[in-house]
């Protein structure tokens, strides 16, 4: 069970990475629980779907060191890694976006059930991004 968990999470990543959302999409379960660092709890793939598409519109992100932890069940899993990204466009309510680079250590948690992840909650200093991409405090 654990080295099943460990390549879904994997897997996760990967498809991330390669900006296959089809795969990355398809490893969540339809009512998945998403905790936005700092921000709201959003359900269903849907919600997830419109996040992420969001996302690829305002940033360019790659995951890179990622380890991953397993809960003795195989029910839990924890990520740690490394987000490597570039500010492309003006995300509202943050600064302006001129293609600025950062470098962030961040971490996820995750619920598997039935090969399937039904939780992802994110986690990384947003003052450490915001110093990096020049934020006028």
């Amino acid at each position: 069970m654990h080295d099943t968990v460990i390549s879904i999470i994997h897997r996760y990543y990967q498809a991330f990475n390669a900006g296959d959302r089809e795969v990355f999409l398809g490893l969540l379960a339809e009512d998945v629980v998403h905790d936005i660092n700092q921000g709201a709890r959003e359900v269903g793939r849907e919600a997830f779907t419109r996040f992420m598409a969001h996302m690829d519109r305002c940033y360019r992100e790659e995951i890179a060191d990622l380890e991953v932890m397993v809960n003795e069940r195989g029910t839990r899993a924890a990520a740690e890694f490394t987000v490597i990204g570039t500010y492309i466009a003006t995300d509202e309510g943050l600064p302006e976006a001129s293609g600025q680079t950062y470098r962030l250590p961040a971490g996820a948690f995750f619920e598997i059930a039935d090969a399937r992840i039904t939780r992802v909650s994110n986690y990384y200093n947003l003052n450490d991004w915001l110093a990096q991409v020049g934020a006028r405090g």
